[in-house]
Order: structure tokens, then sequence, then C-alpha cells
């Protein structure tokens, strides 16, 4: 990836597969990235929120983007199409992000997705030196990913933009949901630097409006309907955009009735693509909710075994 092209459309933020006791599902997580790949998936975030990276050693990160790399490319090749893979390698320690950046542009990721710090709560100069370092430190585009709900720190979008002029710095991820916020961005950012949504819900709008694309916990149960939508999002196809939309609606709302990745970890275990496994602190889909997500599941005619 370069800042003249972009990665665009349906980049699935993947769950990390785990068995029934918590450790690590490879062959599942193999399983569902040739899926993915079949399915139209235009990337891939490896080891983001929705992989659990709060909960997963530094050596299973390591190995997980190892393994996105390698069974990506694999895939990829045997089909005749390139997918590529972004690793999530932020955090809130400086020089810990730079070292698994460092780790994911020597197995061949194509870039890295960048977090907000988080707990320590940085100023808005602590977050510009925090990325500046790691564009510095390592030859690896970044896509900055700024997620305020998670994170307390919030990066204002005149650091965005001041970051946006950094080398190395392609693109971010809002997953703010205020589309006052995302196409002001767009609006001012040079072209070079790529706006990605991260929240489902409000996707096609910001594509509409110029963002490269959707980063995405639904593509995680609905790939190719999630790369259909992008496609027609991009394209401008409004209607076509509006309509997959809307047919999604429940989905993504569905996604988040507890914290993700609960509801997509249970969704996919109801679908047959993985096990039940979750890491505390985080827990199985409460009860209550498991009719919303099975609902969900079957209004966007998605099987379920």
């Amino acid at each position: 990836m370069t800042t003249q092209t972009p990665i665009q459309g349906s980049i699935v933020a993947i769950v990390t597969p785990m068995a029934e006791d918590g450790s690590l599902d490879r062959e599942a997580l193999r399983n569902l990235i040739n899926w993915h790949v079949d399915e139209g998936t235009d990337g891939i975030v490896i080891v983001g929120t929705s992989g659990e990276s709060p909960t997963v050693t530094v050596e299973e990160h390591c190995e997980l983007i190892e393994i996105a790399v390698q069974q990506t490319a694999e895939a990829g090749q045997s089909r005749g199409r390139k997918v590529p893979v972004i690793a999530g390698t932020g955090g809130n320690s400086t020089a810990e992000a730079i070292e698994l950046t460092k780790h994911a542009k020597s197995v061949g990721a194509d870039a890295s997705l960048q977090v907000v710090p988080y707990y320590n709560k940085p100023t808005q100069e602590g977050q510009y030196q925090h990325f500046k370092a790691i564009a510095e430190a390592v030859e690896l585009p970044v896509i900055l990913y700024n997620v305020p709900g998670r994170t307390v720190a919030d990066a204002s979008n005149d650091t965005l933009l001041r970051l946006a002029q950094v080398p190395g710095i392609v693109g971010v991820k809002d997953a703010t949901g205020n589309l006052d916020r995302g196409i002001d961005l767009i609006r001012r950012a040079p072209k070079s630097f790529a706006v990605y949504s991260g929240d489902d819900l409000t996707a096609v709008a910001l594509m509409l409006m110029g963002g490269q694309g959707n980063i995405s916990v639904t593509a995680n149960v609905a790939p190719r309907a999630m790369h259909e939508l992008c496609v027609a999002a991009l394209a401008g196809n409004v209607a076509k955009a509006r309509e997959l939309q809307f047919e999604l609606f429940e989905l993504h709302r569905a996604m988040f009735v507890e914290a993700n990745p609960i509801p997509v970890k249970w969704a996919l275990q109801k679908m047959g693509m993985i096990a039940s496994g979750i890491r505390l602190p985080l827990t199985p889909l409460a009860q209550a909710y498991q009719e919303t997500v099975l609902g969900a599941l079957k209004a966007a005619n998605i099987a379920v075994v």
C-alpha cells in the first residue's frame, strides 16, 4: 500500500478464534481467512479490538500477525487476488508499539493500525509525538485509529490533520460514529490521507462523502454483503448502498448489544465457524441478548447451525 493507492472497501476487523479453554484456534483462523478471501473481503485487520488485542500475549500477538499474513497470501495466490493485511500493533506504550510494528513489517504486513493510547490519557501533543515516533521508527504505512469510547483520549481533527503531514501516516479509522467529524476530516485532509469508517451504522454515509472504506465488525459474519455494500457506496450508487444498508441494519446493531467482540464471536459460533472461546474479562454473550443476535442473523439470511 502506498499513499497514492490506499486500501479501499470492506476491511474486516477479524476475530481471534479460541477453543473453549481460551487457547488460540489457529486452524479456525486460517479457515476464516480463506472464507473472507473467497467472499470478497478487501482487507483484513488482525489483532485489533475485535481480535481481543488486550488479552493476547506478546508472543501470541506476533504469531497471529504471522498467521494472517501467511494465510492471506496463500489464499489470495490460489484465488488470483491480493488481500492486504493490516496489523493491529498499537498500544499505550510507544516503545512496545514500535516493537510490535517492527515485527509486523518483518513478516510482511501491508500496514499497521495504531490506536490512540488508552488509560494514560496523553495530551494532543503527546498523541502527535507517539504516532510520529512510530511512523519514523518503522517504514510501514500507519493507519491511525480513533475510538474515544474505548480509549477516553480523543484525537482531535486538528491533531489527525497534523499527523496526515507525517511521512508514512496514510489514514485514519474514525470510530467516533460522528459524521460531522468524519466529513470534516475528509474535507480538510490531503488527497493522500484515507479516512475509513470504524462504525458500521454510519459507514455508508461516510463513504458517500469520500471515505475510502469501512473497517467492519459486521463483515465478520456477512463478508460478501459488506463487500457489495462498500462497492456500491464507493461507486456513489446511493440506491444500492441504501438497500444493502437497510438489509444489514439490524445486524449492525446486534453486533453491539454487548461489548465487541462478545456478540460477533457468539454469532460466528452459531454459524459453525468458531468455537465458544473468549478471554476474561470478556464473557460469553448473555442469555438476554441471544435471541436478538440470532434474529438479526436470520433477518440477514445468514445460516445458523
